[in-house]
């Protein structure tokens, strides 16, 4: 198998911001991986919060070696066993791997990758919308626009210095979308006592779940705090892999799965079997990315009681298409493979 490297740059449609920081752009890095006449793609991106530049994850990705099997299939089936990546290699390199490898068996195969994870029906999954930390008229404006296009679940951002103006945000927007499903995201801003305070507050506004209110770092308080809370906790920054997501099973209601932060597909499906029956359930989420990086996802989004897919939507421009989303759905193809097309842009010649 041959594998190939391309980097690009994915800005967004206007910057995010979040507790911790502001995003206008980041570098995506694209994997080809090439085996009979058929290429299977997957993508990972830069993360400053994962310690992940452009220059860290090309050198990662050049380094690894799937020259050792005969087919996609083989590395695999490698990757489930455990025996495959050596070394410390990121859960978002990874990921990225697995992805090309799916996206090539499936075109090998002539299925979906759903169908190659034991799904027959092409999953179909209302997702979130992300709001970030902007002012009331504009996060006002953008919900009634959610709405009017089909958004049925709202998440907004919060963990601004002065947090009634948190509340205010999610006032307008409980507000502008009534009948809206919202979700909120502190990205760890509070401590215990601000989490305490604000809670009730935002559960009185209708907020149906919170996710990672506390900073990461001490799973026992998240825990404590799912305990007492009105509305259903979620661990996102906590819970990293499948020993985080074990420590937390039944502590907290949800647990916040990135492909990207876990290792893919097939650590994502470990994660769920681990917290089934434990009454903490999954939510899938995803870094701001392509419709490719995000592609894989979305093949497993039926087994989620979550779905915040909506990174490709924050672009100023998707490189590639597939999995829709921007009427508030994220459906998987039932073309082989990640059933995802990159988007070729013709310059008009003079």
């Amino acid at each position: 198998m041959k594998s190939t490297l391309r980097t690009v740059r994915l800005a967004l449609a206007e910057p995010l911001r979040i507790s911790r920081s502001t995003m206008a752009a980041r570098d995506a890095v694209w994997l080809t991986v090439e085996h009979d006449g058929l290429r299977g793609h997957g993508e990972a991106v830069t993360s400053v919060y994962y310690g992940l530049g452009t220059e860290t994850l090309v050198r990662l990705l050049t380094t690894v070696d799937l020259s050792r099997f005969p087919d996609p299939e083989s590395a695999l089936e490698a990757l489930r066993a455990g025996q495959w990546p050596d070394g410390d290699v990121p859960p978002a390199v990874t990921a990225a791997v697995e992805s090309a490898l799916l996206d090539l068996a499936g075109k090998r195969a002539g299925v979906p990758v759903h169908r190659l994870l034991g799904t027959a029906a092409p999953p179909v999954a209302a997702t979130a919308r992300t709001i970030g930390i902007t002012t009331p008229a504009r996060a006002a404006a953008q919900a009634r626009h959610l709405v009017a296009n089909g958004f049925e679940i709202i998440k907004a951002k919060a963990g601004t210095p002065d947090p009634e103006d948190d509340i205010e945000r999610v006032r307008v927007i409980r507000d502008a979308a009534p009948r809206a499903r919202l979700l909120l995201d502190p990205n760890g801003a509070w401590s215990v006592a601000q989490a305490d305070a604000l809670l009730p507050r935002f559960a009185a506004l209708g907020v149906e779940a919170v996710e990672q209110p506390l900073a990461p770092g001490d799973p026992d308080a998240l825990g404590a705090l799912a305990e007492r809370a009105p509305l259903p906790v979620i661990a996102d920054e906590d819970a990293v892999d499948l020993a985080d997501v074990r420590r937390l099973a039944g502590r907290v209601h949800g647990v916040n799965v990135k492909l990207a932060k876990c290792g893919g597909v097939h650590a994502a499906l470990r994660i769920r079997e681990a917290i089934e029956g434990s009454g903490t359930e999954l939510m899938l989420g995803c870094l701001t990315a392509s419709t490719l990086g995000l592609a894989p996802a979305v093949h497993l989004a039926d087994r989620a009681r979550w779905a915040d897919l909506d990174g490709h939507l924050l672009l100023a421009h998707d490189p590639w298409a597939g999995i829709g989303g921007a009427d508030g759905v994220v459906r998987a193809s039932g073309a082989p493979g990640l059933g995802i097309e990159e988007v070729v842009v013709r310059e008009d010649v003079a």
